[in-house]
């Protein structure tokens, strides 16, 4: 049996940044000093947890519940519910560890990165604050590369449990729900002039005519925010007006129509509501619309380095191809025989229309710089050595495959959570666990 000693992974990636940003319930737990390991209180397929393991998540837990206010259950409930869990990490771990997911440094310090930047700081101002937290800044980025492989070990596989048909897309895009969720959404501020429910024709003109001066005003390059503070009975008034964001479905009418035809910026003319005369202005929008992407027709010549070709030889194939489609041989001949791109070689090494945004920087770059028609010289990605011809650009519109793809998020997003549960079931099912409490 081999017997590790692991740390607790209890602080999430995203939680770091909750640290510095005052969590004193996790630098307490983690200033805690650990026990040394005494006896073992899981086996878990081949792994062990250990008691010190148990009582630090124990502690911690106990403090986040503290914390919140919340009252605590027995503590003979708590320390084998806090066991489960750390049961569970500890199969996906192993699952991550047989499937051969690494993390590499790299990847390591651009997440850490990343936590950092969130908490606007450098790495060495970051592993500083860990330092005065009394946390070791290894042990952070061992606790994150073990979220990164859970991650990584749910991705792969719970999302291939995951089902969506094309019914079910065309389905939600048709319902009301589906509708309301991909439309557009708008920033709006609002100035609001006041009638009461029993006003009198004079009291009602009168608003009329002070919703229509502020109007003009507004046209004349007043400032919304200004006249919302100054003369807007709404609640958002000292707020400038700002109502937040919404959807046009959520609008009464005939505002949902309104907005729609507006550009960020412009208001509506006064219109009459129960509560009285609304002006509104769009601040800005965003989602729904026409989603226009540009694509290239591209096609090109891999040529790989391997055991039996080095990349000096690899690097002289490909001039020696481009030198010959220069001097008048056909490129789809050539991509034929000699392209190691096997998704594109059988059809003369043509890639298709094909958005930029999913090709490698190398590839993505050389292909921005070579006009269309044009062939490129030979350079380098992490696939090999390319030879690249453009053979057109176009911007198309994608706007319903945009909608379909949001659609197929939505659904994928909501089956998530019940995959991921009955995926967590099936691998303790499965695996080996002998609890020694």
């Amino acid at each position: 049996m081999n017997v590790k000693t692991k740390l607790s992974d209890c602080m999430r990636p995203l939680l770091l940044g909750a640290l510095l940003l005052g969590n004193a319930t996790l630098a307490t737990s983690a200033q805690a000093e650990v026990q040394p390991l005494n006896r073992v209180v899981a086996i878990v397929d081949n792994d062990v947890i250990m008691q010190s393991q148990l009582d630090q998540r124990l502690r911690e837990v106990q403090q986040t519940i503290a914390k919140r206010g919340a009252a605590l259950p027995p503590e003979h409930v708590l320390s084998q519910q806090v066991l489960e869990r750390l049961i569970i990490e500890d199969i996906q771990l192993q699952i991550g560890d047989r499937s051969g997911i690494r993390i590499t440094d790299e990847e390591l310090n651009q997440a850490i990165g990343t936590i950092a930047q969130r908490n606007g700081m450098s790495v060495e101002q970051f592993r500083a604050a860990l330092t005065r937290d009394g946390l070791s800044f290894e042990d952070a980025r061992e606790q994150v590369r073990r979220e990164m492989i859970i991650s990584r070990v749910r991705q792969r596989r719970v999302a291939e449990r995951i089902q969506v048909t094309e019914q079910e897309v065309q389905n939600f895009l048709a319902s009301d729900l589906g509708k309301l969720q991909l439309s557009e959404e708008y920033h709006l501020a609002n100035i609001l002039i006041p009638v009461p429910e029993s006003a009198s024709s004079e009291a009602i003109q009168a608003a009329d005519r002070q919703a229509s001066e502020l109007y003009q005003q507004l046209q004349q390059g007043a400032d919304f925010a200004q006249l919302a503070i100054a003369r807007s009975a709404s609640e958002t008034a000292l707020e400038g007006g700002d109502m937040g964001w919404r959807k046009a479905a959520q609008l009464p009418s005939p505002f949902d129509a309104m907005i729609g035809a507006l550009k960020a910026g412009e208001v509506t003319q006064p219109m009459r509501t129960p509560g009285g005369f609304i002006i509104l202005k769009l601040l800005e929008k965003r989602g729904g619309g026409a989603q226009v992407r540009d694509e290239v027709h591209v096609r090109h010549i891999l040529i790989k380095p391997s055991e039996i070709r080095s990349e000096a030889e690899a690097q002289r194939l490909a001039e020696r191809l481009y030198e010959r489609i220069q001097a008048g041989e056909d490129f789809g001949e050539l991509a034929k025989s000699f392209s190691e791109d096997p998704g594109s070689a059988l059809n003369g090494g043509d890639l298709n229309w094909i958005d930029p945004n999913a090709l490698v920087p190398e590839f993505r770059e050389q292909m921005a710089n070579t006009a269309s028609g044009e062939l490129s010289k030979p350079f380098k990605s992490t696939y090999g050595w390319h030879v690249l011809q453009v053979m057109g650009r176009r911007a198309t519109d994608s706007s319903e495959q945009f909608r379909e793809q949001q659609a197929l998020n939505i659904l994928r997003n909501r089956k998530y959570d019940e995959e991921l549960q009955a995926w967590l079931r099936q691998i303790r099912d499965e695996s080996y666990v002998e609890i020694k409490l």
